[in-house]
């Protein structure tokens, strides 16, 4: 019995955004249709000079001392165990890829 509950929101949710559709082609058909208006022109603002602004000195940047950085321990890591590895083994000789004969599309008869 949910089904049909979903199906009436559904329905009504389409019925509304097809009202909305046909209410923004409306006014875009309108838009087409009037006589382009006059665009009003505005004249320029003029802006009031602004007076420089003053120089302001900043104070000097006080010199950082960093302490000094602690020397690490070398760390030695053991050696690597060595490994024997089996012999690589030979691929056979690579195949030659087939031809492809080719195609060409038959030209069409002239009609009479």
């Amino acid at each position: 019995m949910v089904a049909p509950k979903n199906t009436v929101i559904f329905l009504l949710g389409l019925l509304l955004s097809c009202a909305a559709m046909t209410g923004a082609a409306r006014i875009l058909e309108e838009e087409a249709t009037a006589p382009p208006k006059e665009e009003e022109h505005t004249p320029h603002l003029t802006l009031p000079e602004l007076p420089p602004l003053p120089k302001v000195e900043l104070p000097p940047f006080p010199e950082v001392h960093l302490p000094a950085k602690p020397e690490l321990p070398k760390v030695e890591l053991p050696p690597l165990p060595e490994v024997h590895l089996p012999p690589k083994p030979e691929l056979p000789p690579k195949p030659e890829m087939p031809t492809i004969p080719e195609f060409h599309f038959p030209v069409p008869e002239a009609k009479p």
